[in-house]
């Protein structure tokens, strides 16, 4: 309830809503209380059902006014009015009070009634314009409580103050009653001034329709009444909503009205408090029920409660006339409150979800007209009956024939709610059910929900997260296993496949045509992968013709659950806490028309919305890797292939004593490392981050005016470093000290010394015995999930590196994505060769292996084939990150065996374009698929992969998820958007455009760079966008194709020409894929630009390129102008082609 709370006007209205019932219970306690010292038997029983029905009468005959009200004025303007009405009858009635007017005062209540009737809808009408559509029930369970305990609140009171006032005497008749007891009425007087005074805070609303026009002749030819209840009749829902309510209501009643009688007859009781109090015990009840209603269905309308609770109340209704004793009656009538609260609760929610925006208060009026006339026919024929000489022991026992037959009824009409809500109560003991979009969902109308598919229960949530009933369509293989025809059939499931596809398809139109909500799993298949699988056309031919509208939807948080198709050590690494959270997402409603290529566009987009929800309560990255890698304990978490393997806990022990040292030596938030991949450069940056550091890996293949741009853009005054490593750098011509001029430098082999070998074993026993959560609070520095976790000076490839700042929740959301695409096997192995300096290095290889518990072996240098090859073969790694350069090298140097890559599952290749030679000759020494990804640091930097194939073989359908030449579907959490790049308007399906990502993992921005981040994150619908710079286009399934930057194009003769086209074709017409050139465009007096092409090693003349260039009939306009031989193509260390020292050594040479 503190959620709503904090809404703007939400506590002021339900403090009215108490106040309100407080009022109006207050002087029918008085009266009532009044007729229970001075009458008995019948004619008790009488009176009480004629007082009750004063309050209800006016709800029955004013239904049309006081929902034409509320709807053609502002409902706090209604509200207002009312509760000023309520002020001057608590006057009049204190009045009666003081000269010991009984019957004018009963009389009064008929005018509280009128004053509540035309209260009542304006109250119920405002809590969707208060708070939306999406917290309906968890509103209605709120206002439900304040009022029953508003009414408990009464009873006591109201009751307590008789009394006292009466002082333990009988009253000698009625008038000498209200005398005695009159200060009573000015409670109600004061509590009605204050009720309008809160009147005056409510937050104003717009008249909803200020041109609606109240026809007195229709109505008094009871017109209105026809019309509305035509309306609600026409929709089964809402009717049903309301007939539900009335029989609960009434049968409520009813129990108000016998059970004095049957109290003080079979009881034995006189005491007004104890029997006030006994009926009050069914309000706490109400409370506890409506509060449990609320708190399940926080953010959807739970109506499997429905069933459960009219067999509740049932049961309570055979209790109270079977038990004796107060104690058990109590117990039965909380029971009663209780079930009431479970049935009444997602009813109410219905009924206001299902009314439109201009007919709400009509809707509302129309169930209090049904309610009202019910109860007063209930209370009639309670009368009736007592006149009849019926028992009140009696009268109980026809109210339990009544809401046993009521309760049969909901399960007849509502099979798919108790299926529904028996699931919940199974699936909700593991899993929590979160649902964006709610109010994205149509209240009427046909409606073809079309979605992803990844376990065997997406059904059940679905079911679960929609306000209206689901009709699935399903396989019919399945439909026809006859252990579960029966129970498909009971809520309308359309089965499909085989011959009768067609007939499937005609039914499913059929059912948007009359209104219906149908379940449409586009992929056919359970995933086998968590991606999207191809959605098949089929929908579209049933949307044909039809009427209604597409609403996609999005699960997350189910691949890697038991019901998933995932692997066994994927479910283990998503089981962590009490109960798992599932995200139901539902997008924006969308033409019939929308094509399947679409569809699925906007899922991508939609899962975005999911893992932004998900995302929001990931751990930090220290905190989730210690609960890791004390969970794999003496299990080897990393090795490298110079100093062997260490185990979660010596990991542990080597994180914390490098932290202590770091501390010491580092003051400021951003901590440089110049460490390759290795078992020091993780620990080093874990220990970082343990003391909630910003890392800075430095780029030492960079030269060192952009490392020392970088040192300044970042503030970095500390520099950890490794003294064999400089070593080596030194080697291959790298003054490592160089680079970091400036800084305090710290290796991290100065720091054994300083460590005793009794802390070394102090720190180890610590990491072994304790539990991770005081390692945490011991060790870590808590920093929220937000902040900056890791700053990445990007490549350089187009000019000056850019700072970009990653936070904790990007890199952990990026580790997810990329762990639930690889399915994480349990002899899952990683190879780590990629520089940690570079994203895909410090995400991908090296923070997703520690963070998720798969052991990785590092090797620092990327170039070293055989090395690699040999600690593939050692470790059994199963897991390759690389870039297409590395793993060319790896392809086709002859001492790298064939064997050695041999327990590799799968490879991918990203940081650069796959070239399709690198990927053959991979597969034909492998026998291993390369598997091409794409991303940049700036979204962490995955952003899409290929994945294997997947075979189902069940049905022998194929889950295709490689095609070469593409990079990918996007990741999970992640969506392309292909747009212009001047409007950023969407284009078709396979028009080049500017490649737009979407997801969690999008960068915070750069470092202290507003303008620059401005230039390339747009936000759009809510969600924030990195303009890649790169163009491309989708296919129909979602694929992405890069065709190069936009920065990569010379423009001649009015023509963009890809200069990545020209690389291309100068290897294919000289037959060299291997080839090392890069084409650069550099300024031509004449025609603007020209394209210079530099040639490594001088191994073909530019003339000899240009000729057969020529010779193959290329398009005059790809073939360069001049040719230049260079010893080497400038690369950065990710092995990229260093794009702007390639431009500048161009110029150079001309």
């Amino acid at each position: 309830m503190v959620h709503l709370i904090k809404l703007r006007g939400f506590a002021v209205f339900m403090t009215m809503a108490f106040l309100n019932a407080f009022v109006d219970l207050g002087h029918k306690i008085v009266v009532q209380n009044t007729v229970f010292k001075v009458f008995e038997g019948p004619v008790q029983v009488i009176l009480t059902a004629v007082l009750n029905a004063l309050i209800l009468l006016p709800f029955v005959l004013l239904f049309t006014p006081a929902g034409y009200l509320s709807d053609r004025y502002s409902k706090p303007q209604v509200m207002r009015k009312a509760a000023a009405a309520a002020v001057v009858l608590t006057l009049l009635i204190t009045l009666c009070y003081t000269l010991g007017l009984f019957w004018p005062a009963f009389a009064l209540t008929l005018l509280l009634g009128v004053q509540a009737a035309i209260y009542s809808p304006a109250k119920y009408g405002y809590i969707k314009e208060l708070v939306g559509a999406t917290r309906l029930t968890s509103a209605n369970g709120a206002i439900q409580a304040v009022s029953t305990v508003a009414i408990l609140a009464g009873v006591f009171f109201f009751s307590l103050l008789f009394e006292h006032f009466l002082a333990g005497t009988l009253p000698l008749d009625t008038a000498d009653a209200l005398t005695r007891i009159a200060p009573i009425g000015w409670w109600l007087v004061g509590c009605s001034v204050l009720e309008l005074l809160l009147a005056f805070r409510l937050p104003a609303r717009p008249a909803g329709a200020p041109d609606l026009r109240l026809d007195f002749a229709h109505y008094r030819r009871f017109g209105y009444l026809r019309d509305t209840l035509r309306t609600v009749r026409g929709r089964e829902s809402t009717w049903l909503s309301i007939v539900g309510l009335a029989i609960f209501w009434a049968i409520a009643q009813v129990v108000l009205a016998v059970y004095p009688a049957y109290a003080k007859a079979a009881l034995g009781l006189h005491d007004t408090v104890i029997v006030q109090g006994l009926l009050a015990c069914s309000g706490f009840g109400i409370v506890a029920g409506s509060l449990l209603t609320a708190w399940w269905s926080r953010d959807h309308i739970e109506t499997g409660f429905v069933p459960i609770g009219a067999f509740g109340v049932s049961f309570a209704l055979l209790l109270i006339p079977s038990l004796g004793g107060l104690l058990p009656q109590a117990a039965a009538f909380v029971l009663l409150g209780l079930c009431g609260g479970l049935f009444v609760t997602p009813l109410n929610a219905l009924i206001q979800y299902n009314a439109g925006e201009h007919e709400r208060g009509q809707i509302l009026a129309a169930n209090n007209f049904v309610q009202n006339l019910l109860m007063l026919g209930f209370l009639l024929l309670t009368v009736l009956l007592s006149l009849q000489g019926i028992a009140s022991r009696g009268l109980f026992f026809a109210l339990l024939l009544v809401a046993f037959g009521g309760a049969l009824f909901t399960v007849y009409k509502l099979p798919h709610a108790l299926v529904r809500i028996i699931a919940s109560l199974a699936i909700t003991q593991r899993y929590r059910i979160e649902v964006i979009g709610f109010d994205r969902m149509p209240q009427q109308g046909g409606v073809l929900l079309l979605g992803n598919h990844v376990s065997w229960i997406d059904w059940a949530v679905l079911q679960i997260a929609s306000p209206r009933p689901i009709r699935f369509v399903m396989e019919r293989a399945i439909y026809e296993r006859w252990y579960l025809k029966w129970f498909l059939d009971s809520f309308g499931v359309i089965p499909i496949g085989g011959v009768a596809s067609r007939d499937a398809l005609a039914e499913v139109r059929t059912a948007l045509n009359a209104g219906e909500v149908v379940g449409i799993f586009p992929e056919g298949a359970i995933s086998r992968s968590g991606h999207l699988g191809e959605f098949k056309r089929g929908y579209e031919a049933a949307a044909k013709d039809a009427s209604g509208v597409i609403v996609p939807f999005y699960l997350r948080g189910l691949w890697g659950s038991t019901f998933s198709r995932s692997s066994a050590r994927l479910r283990v690494l998503r089981r962590g806490g009490i109960r798992r959270t599932i995200v139901c997402a539902f997008g924006a409603q969308q033409p019939l028309s929308l094509p399947a290529e679409q569809v699925k566009r906007r899922v991508f987009d939609l899962s975005i919305e999911a893992w932004e929800r998900y995302t929001k309560r990931l751990d930090t990255i220290p905190s989730a890797w210690l609960t890791t890698a004390k969970r794999m304990g003496g299990d080897m978490v990393c090795a490298d292939t110079l100093s062997g393997g260490l185990s979660g806990w010596r990991f542990i022990t080597g994180v914390i004593l490098i932290s202590r040292c770091m501390r010491r030596r580092c003051r400021e938030q951003n901590l440089g490392l110049l460490l390759p991949t290795s078992n020091g450069g993780a620990i080093a940056n874990l220990a970082a981050l343990m003391l909630g550091k910003t890392v800075v890996n430095l780029n030492y293949t960079a030269s060192v005016e952009a490392t020392q741009a970088a040192i300044a853009k970042a503030g970095i005054r500390t520099v950890f470093t490794s003294t064999r490593f400089l070593e080596r750098l030194e080697k291959r011509g790298i003054d490592g000290r160089a680079l970091v001029a400036g800084t305090a430098l710290y290796p991290l082999e100065d720091f054994q010394p300083q460590i005793s070998q009794a802390r070394r074993i102090a720190t180890l026993l610590q990491a072994v015995l304790l539990p991770g959560w005081l390692l945490k609070l011991l060790y870590m520095k808590r920093v929220p999930l937000e902040s900056p976790a890791a700053i990445l000076f990007s490549s350089g490839s187009e000019g000056v590196p850019k700072g970009v700042m990653l936070s904790h929740r990007n890199i952990m959301a990026n580790i997810k994505q990329i762990s639930d695409v690889l399915n994480t096997e349990d002899n899952d192995v990683l190879m780590a060769t990629l520089p940690i300096f570079h994203a895909f290095g410090l995400t991908a290889a090296t923070l997703m292996p520690l963070v998720e518990g798969i052991p990785m072996v590092c090797h620092p240098d990327p170039t070293d084939a055989i090395a690699i090859g040999k600690a593939v073969a050692e470790y059994r790694g199963t897991i390759l990150f690389g870039t297409s350069t590395f793993l060319r090298l790896y392809a086709k140097n002859a001492r790298v065996h064939h064997l050695m890559f041999e327990s590799l599952r799968i490879v991918v290749a990203g940081a650069e374009k796959l070239a399709s030679d690198v990927r053959e000759a991979f597969k034909i020494k492998f026998a291993k698929e390369v598997y091409e990804g794409y991303g940049a640091t700036e979204t962490t930097p995955v952003a899409s992969t290929n994945l294997p194939d997947r075979l189902d073989t069940t049905f022998w359908k194929v889950q295709e998820n490689n095609k070469p030449g593409t990079v990918g579907m996007p990741l999970p959490g992640s969506s392309f958007r292909i747009v212009d790049p001047n409007t950023l308007v969407e284009l078709p399906t396979g028009e080049d455009g500017l490649i737009l990502i979407g997801g969690t993992q999008v960068m915070l921005g750069y470092l202290d760079d507003p303008e620059r981040t401005a230039q390339v994150i747009v936000e759009m619908a809510g969600t924030r966008w990195y303009k890649t710079g790169d163009k491309g286009h989708l296919d129909a399934d979602g694929f992405l194709t890069i065709v190069d930057r936009y920065s990569r194009f010379a423009k001649l003769g009015g023509e963009m020409v890809s200069l990545t086209a020209v690389e291309e074709q100068v290897r294919r017409v000289l037959g060299d894929p291997e080839l090392d050139v890069c084409a650069v465009n550099l300024p031509e007096p004449k025609k603007g630009e020209q394209i210079v092409l530099l040639v490594a090693g001088g191994a073909t003349p530019g003339e000899a390129i240009r000729k057969a260039l020529l010779e193959s009939g290329a398009n005059p306009l790809t073939i360069p102008s001049e040719y230049r031989e260079v010893t080497e193509v400038p690369k950065l260390g990710s092995g990229k082609t260093d794009f702007a020292r390639a431009k500048a050594l161009a110029q150079q040479v001309l």
